[in-house]
């Protein structure tokens, strides 16, 4: 019996194409492409639409409903395309427009959804809109972006005179000086990113209509970029400044503001409405529990699921880049805590990685001796929690952080800009490129491993950002068909949610297993039940369930396990879970 067999027959794994019904999406999992890095065509070291063309039989072989394409509109690349300059064109690095329709034709015909990244909170400032808008102060266009004078008192581009304290995401103010009208510009990440005045409808009508364009051109939804930001608070009120910082917290101020759901609303009414079969998904960083009920009520005709935060954010310390290790069930109990608000009224979307977070084995597994392990305990844990499954790409081959060791490795804007005011401030430079090393977001970007070849299989060029060396062992090519292998185990647990209604209709309850490096949990559909055990420790725990728990579950079925099973009474529900052990259990249908 090989190490990842399914234990009971759940079928041949293989894509389930999603129908049209209102909430196929709860069906589905969703595989994220970030071009950039998922395969090159023309060997300029940078991935591209063809290149993503190539690889479609990947992905159909892995099972995925929807491909979730990170943004490939013209760009400057101040931030690897999340700074657009034209929303209705495609960027020459990654193609053309007829490369995307080739793309889109090729998925569809596989069965699958397309979703682009939709990024309306800010705009490169390089696009035409905002190039009028700096132009004068009497231009149209003025009121599509934020303007403000210099604080009262005060001579523009002296130390203080921004409009507010505000820091921005990317460090330094979010306010930066037009010399030429003497005003400031908002920019809640990096200078060339301006945000968009979503309180003027002229700019609201522009962003719907380009949507629309896309729609009709047949894509399948969006994924909407911090879309919680897009409503700001009108008085621009001043941060609380902490821990000797310079800046100050402006998150309560630019974050759900008073209008977000107003705009999300008209939104829907705008663009949605009279379309089928679409996927709508808002990022919203700082989304508390009760905020994520109100965007993803079905009622409130606002989106399908968020993305939300919590848990990634778990192990960030005095800043993201000085990580603090987690306790035993922390993680556990951030999803419960998830799961459980959004019980009755939304819906989870589910995620350990993507774009803007280092790898999840190397974070929250074991990328060493319990590599395979963790990450298919963690893939388990998530894939069959209630809500929609995010994979990243790389991540159903258990891709792992990088080896960079040097500031001159790191592309990503985030990261340079942090390893600066790291050792500005006094941080010796081999402790501000460890806290790169364990959470900037290029561990996410570094190419896709193809296979044992000099660039992995992505490039014949020299790529944009290095290859990961353990690509000599960690690729595809030695992956697919190995029913020992990452992948195989992440094409079970999609056969699974196509296959067991339990799993995407499920109701989710916490069980106590005693140990709290055990999440262990029941998922119940109708007569259907599901139970998942997962160790996520590198040591051996006993389960210890509650007398009725045991009962309940004495005569269940194995159904899917991520180690080997040496006899029955090895695989038994209370049987000892060994070091990042999962298993899956079910009472069938009578």
């Amino acid at each position: 019996m090989s190490n990842s067999e399914t234990l009971a027959a759940v079928g041949a794994p293989a894509a389930s194409p999603a129908g049209i019904t209102p909430d196929w999406w709860k069906s589905a999992v969703v595989y994220q492409v970030y071009p950039r890095s998922f395969q090159d065509s023309d060997g300029d070291g940078i991935g591209d639409l063809r290149g993503a063309l190539s690889r479609l039989d990947h992905l159909e072989r892995l099972g995925v409903d929807v491909v979730w394409l990170s943004p490939i509109y013209r760009s400057p690349h101040a931030d690897n395309g999340y700074d657009i300059s034209d929303y209705q064109a495609i960027d020459p690095v990654f193609g053309t427009l007829d490369d995307f329709d080739e793309l889109l034709s090729a998925m569809h015909a596989r069965g699958m959804k397309l979703v682009m990244d939709l990024v309306v909170n800010h705009t490169s400032d390089e696009h035409p809109w905002f190039v009028e808008s700096r132009s004068s102060v009497d231009n149209p266009k003025r009121d599509w972006y934020w303007w403000r004078p210099a604080r009262p008192g005060m001579t523009p581009g002296e130390p203080g005179a921004e409009p507010t304290n505000w820091e921005s995401f990317f460090s330094g103010s979010t306010w930066e000086l037009d010399a030429a009208s003497g005003e400031y510009y908002l920019h809640l990440f990096d200078v060339k990113q301006p945000d968009l005045n979503w309180e003027n409808p002229e700019v609201r009508g522009a962003v719907y209509e380009m949507m629309r364009w896309w729609l009709d051109r047949g894509v399948d939804g969006f994924r909407m970029d911090v879309i919680n930001l897009v409503s700001k608070h009108l008085g621009l009120p001043d941060g609380v400044v902490q821990g000797g910082r310079h800046y100050g917290d402006g998150f309560p101020f630019f974050a759900g503001g008073p209008r977000l759901h107003e705009f999300l609303q008209e939104m829907h009414r705008e663009v949605f409405d009279g379309r089928d079969g679409l996927i709508t998904v808002g990022e919203t960083p700082g989304v508390t529990m009760d905020e994520a009920v109100l965007f993803t009520d079905p009622a409130r005709r606002e989106v399908d699921m968020v993305f939300q935060f919590e848990h990634v954010g778990l192990d960030h310390g005095e800043t993201k880049f000085r990580p603090r290790p987690l306790a035993p069930g922390e993680l556990a109990a951030s999803l419960t805590r998830w799961q459980d608000a959004l019980a009755q009224t939304g819906w989870n979307s589910l995620y350990l990685e993507n774009h803007d977070q280092p790898r999840s084995v190397s974070r929250f597994g074991d990328d060493g001796e319990h590599w395979r392990a963790s990450a298919t305990a963690l893939a388990t844990m998530l894939h069959l929690q209630r809500g929609t499954p995010y994979i990243y790409q790389g991540e159903e081959l258990g891709m792992t952080n990088a080896p960079f060791a040097a500031i001159e490795d790191y592309r990503d804007v985030e990261s340079v800009k942090a390893y600066a005011e790291e050792v500005a401030s006094g941080a010796a430079v081999a402790d501000a490129v460890s806290g790169l090393g364990r959470m900037s977001r290029d561990h996410a970007r570094t190419p896709v491993q193809w296979d044992d070849t000099q660039h992995a299989g992505f490039t014949s060029g020299t790529p944009w950002i290095a290859v990961n060396p353990n690509h000599a062992w960690l690729n595809a090519a030695e992956q697919v068909g190995d029913p020992d292998s990452v992948f195989e185990y992440y094409r079970r647990l999609i056969a699974l949610r196509h296959e067991r209604p339990v799993v995407a209709q499920g109701s989710f309850r916490r069980i106590v297993a005693g140990h709290p490096a055990i999440f262990a949990f029941e998922r119940v559909h109708g007569a259907e039940r599901l139970l998942v055990l997962a160790n996520l420790s590198g040591a051996t725990h006993e389960p210890e369930f509650e007398a009725d728990v045991a009962a309940r579950w004495a005569g269940a079925e194995p159904l899917l396990a991520n180690r080997a099973a040496a006899d029955a009474q090895a695989r038994a529900v209370g049987a000892p879970l060994g070091p990042w052990e999962a298993r899956v259990y079910i009472i069938p249908l009578s």
